[in-house]
Order: C-alpha cells, then sequence, then structure tokens
C-alpha cells in the first residue's frame, strides 16, 4: 500500500515515521525548505500524546525527545494572576504528572529524521483529484502528479486537502489574535523572577487582554537526564510568552509588525488597559526577533461537525480537521494521537481484516471525538478572554480580581 501525506507538520511527520516504521510505502510532501524553520515555540505531550509516539517512532527517537523535554512535574503549580500581578489562584498538583513540554523545533527534526528519505521539502501542493485509474492523486505547483492507495491532509489550518473534501473551509478566526515571543529568566528583575518562579500561569485582565507566560527548561527540568542526547534549542530556563486580544482592525493590523515595533505596540496596549509595569517586564526584555502575531482560528466544538464528508481514500487529520487554539497546549498532542489512530486502522487494512475505506471511515470517527475534546478545552480559555471585552465583563473583571486576589493571601 502506498500512503502519501501531505503536509509535514507535527501530525504529518509523526503518520510519516510510523508508516515507515510498519512498512509502507509512504511519502511525505512539504512547502518548507528547512524543518528547522517552523512556528510555535514550545508544546506540551501528555501521557496520551507520548502513548501515541511510541507507536510511532523508534525507541531511540522517545530518549532523544525525553532528554530535550522539560518535565512538567519539575515545576511548580500553575498560577493565575490579575493585571496588577496579583496572585489570584493556582493549578493542580504536577508532581505526578507525565506531561513534556519541548521545543517544537526539536520535536520536529526528530520527527523528520524518523521519516528519513520519504520526507521530500521545498513541494508546494496545489490540490488533490483522481487519476484516470481512480486513485487518489495529489497536485502539486512545479512537479508531476503523484498517485497513491491513500491520500492523507496533514496541511494544517488552511489546508488543500480538508478544503477539497468538505467544499470550504474547516474552521474560522476564533475571535483572538496571538502574540508570542522568548525572554530568558536571567534578563528579568530579581522581583518579576520570584513573582514567576519556575513555573507556567496566565493574567487576564478588563477588556479582553490576557497573558500567558510558559516556563521551559530542557536542561535544568529535564524528563530524562541524559545530555549525550540532549538536542533542545532552549538551553536556559526560558519563559515563552503569549499575548492575546480580542481581534479587531487595531489589533489585527499589529501582525504587520515586526520586532522592537511590534514589542513596543504589545507594551502600549497593555499600559493602556491598566496593567502593572512590572507585569510587562516579561515582554519588555524579550528577544526583539523572537516576536511574533498569528490568528487563532478555530473548528467546531461539535464531532459531529468535524471531517463532513463521507469516508473514503482521500482524509485528513490534525489541524486540517480539528484546527485548535494553543490556548489548552493539546493541539499537536491530538494530530500525534490521529496519526497514531490512523496507523492502526490502515494496518487492519493492510492486513486484510478491514477494507481501506472501512479503516478510514472507523478512523474518521475516533478523530471526530478526539477534535471536539481538545476544542472544547481550548475554547473555554478563548470564550473567557471575549468575555472580559463586554462592558459587565470588563466591569465584572475589574472588581472581582481584588477579592480573589485577598482571598488568595488569606490562605496563604
Amino acid at each position: 500500500m502506498r500512503v502519501v501525506v501531505v503536509g509535514g507538520g507535527i501530525g504529518g511527520l509523526a503518520l510519516g515515521a510510523g508508516l515507515r516504521r510498519r512498512g509502507f510505502e509512504v511519502a511525505v510532501f512539504d512547502r518548507d525548505t528547512d524543518v528547522a524553520a517552523t512556528g510555535g515555540y514550545h508544546i506540551t505531550l501528555d501521557d496520551r500524546a507520548q502513548s501515541a509516539l511510541k507507536d510511532l517512532v523508534e525507541p531511540k527517537i522517545t530518549q532523544r525527545l525525553l532528554a530535550s523535554g522539560s518535565a512538567l512535574r519539575l515545576r511548580e503549580r500553575d498560577a493565575f494572576w490579575d493585571r496588577r500581578g496579583r496572585l489570584l489562584g493556582h493549578g493542580p498538583d504536577l508532581s505526578d504528572s507525565g506531561s513534556v513540554d519541548v521545543d517544537r523545533i526539536t520535536l520536529r527534526m526528530l520527527l523528520a529524521e524518523a521519516v528519513g528519505d520519504a520526507l521530500h521539502l521545498g513541494c508546494g501542493v496545489s490540490g488533490v483529484d483522481h487519476d484516470d485509474h481512480g486513485a487518489p492523486q495529489v497536485l502539486f505547483t512545479d512537479r508531476a502528479p503523484v498517485s497513491a492507495d491513500l491520500v492523507v491532509g496533514a496541511d494544517g489550518t488552511h489546508s488543500v486537502v480538508a478544503r477539497h473534501l468538505a467544499g470550504g473551509p474547516t474552521n474560522r478566526p476564533a475571535g483572538i489574535i496571538g502574540f508570542s515571543g522568548r525572554t530568558l529568566v536571567r534578563d528579568l528583575s530579581r522581583r518579576e523572577q520570584q513573582r514567576l518562579r519556575p513555573r507556567s500561569g496566565l493574567a487576564i485582565g478588563p477588556h479582553g487582554a490576557a497573558l500567558y507566560i510558559g516556563f521551559l527548561d530542557p536542561v535544568g527540568n529535564a524528563a530524562l537526564d541524559a545530555p549525550e542526547l540532549r538536542m533542545s534549542v532552549t538551553t536556559g530556563p526560558t519563559y515563552i510568552w503569549g499575548a492575546m486580544f480580542p481581534e479587531s482592525a487595531g489589533t489585527d493590523s499589529l501582525r504587520d509588525l515586526r520586532g522592537g515595533a511590534l514589542q513596543a505596540a504589545l507594551l502600549g496596549r497593555f499600559r493602556k488597559r491598566g496593567w502593572a509595569e512590572h507585569t510587562l517586564e516579561v515582554i519588555a526584555q524579550a528577544d526583539p526577533d523572537s516576536v511574533a502575531g498569528f490568528r487563532f482560528n478555530a473548528a467546531s466544538t461539535r464531532a459531529d461537525d468535524l471531517a463532513p464528508w463521507p469516508a473514503g481514500r482521500i482524509t485528513a487529520l490534525g489541524d486540517a480537521v480539528h484546527a485548535t487554539p494553543p490556548t489548552a497546549g493539546m493541539g499537536a498532542g491530538a494530530a500525534i494521537r490521529d496519526a497514531a489512530s490512523l496507523l492502526e486502522h490502515v494496518s487492519d487494512a493492510a492486513a486484510g481484516t478491514a477494507t481501506l475505506t472501512d479503516a478510514v471511515e472507523h478512523f474518521e470517527a475516533d478523530m471526530r471525538q478526539r477534535g471536539a475534546e481538545v476544542l472544547t478545552l481550548a475554547m473555554k480559555t478563548v470564550r473567557w478572554i471575549l468575555a472580559t471585552d463586554t462592558t459587565l465583563g470588563a466591569a465584572a473583571t475589574a472588581v472581582s480580581t481584588p477579592i480573589l486576589a485577598a482571598a488568595a493571601r488569606l490562605r496563604h
């Protein structure tokens, strides 16, 4: 059986690696010319995503991932703050967590290595169709079409493959524009280091302003103490932050800015909304070259709305089907789980215990439930942020956060 995967992101590479490991003939095509040239900064892999990954790649790849990942169990409980930097509460105890944070570049490079020469870079896909024999076919902008027994779209939010299958977009803007950057812990003042601590946290203020601060330390908090296997891009304690504002003409215009200009504009937006100066230090001290903006897109949270096409020999996975805002930290993990599920069902078809169409149908049914689960979690935070941008929501946020902060001080 020959499988063609369109898209070399996390989900596409994970599927390509798994198919190759199982002995399938596979080709993965991606428009990028360098696997290290990828958006995003870090992703979280929970126990389910790691279990799926073990089914897709050789143990040595998993070992190198863990040696390059930051273990959540080794950091403090997550924190919730208000716009003044006052502590409102904590997240759950992480001491028993098996989750790992890893640089997106690191994971993509490891998966690309597992795919090997089945990965073809610099290939622009223009569409999908069927050849003269009825087989699925991938069309390219600059090369001859390629036919296969199965074509899988893993080409992200703006998927060519999923759009073909659905007859239109499979997601829409979620109403939030995000901006992200990287800040070394050592570049912050002692006061902010003591407040932020080795943990992740979220602050939400009135008028739809929010700031997520993620702690990443793949060296000091390595999930596996094996320095000889380490290949993390992040080499010291780092805060990888995400600023979020409701989408508007003014907010959208910030996406045209770069570096220091974008950094200054973000600081101005938070100051205008009454954020304390010290809470913005993590933005002010960021590497200007790391600051970038992006739109949050989301598919429907209803399982029945996902993959709304009859099962066949063309399918899709990951953000191509269930585009997920980063507010739950589960999008990449869900794509890996999609890949493992599809591999199992396709293996059944190859073994003759199911037809290929039935295998795809069962995979898509699983994926719909998985996608709806992660989308529901991600959209809770999105809706919370948007709710504070109403007159009533802004007032409620301004009034309630000092009370919550006072209660938090009494508890401690």
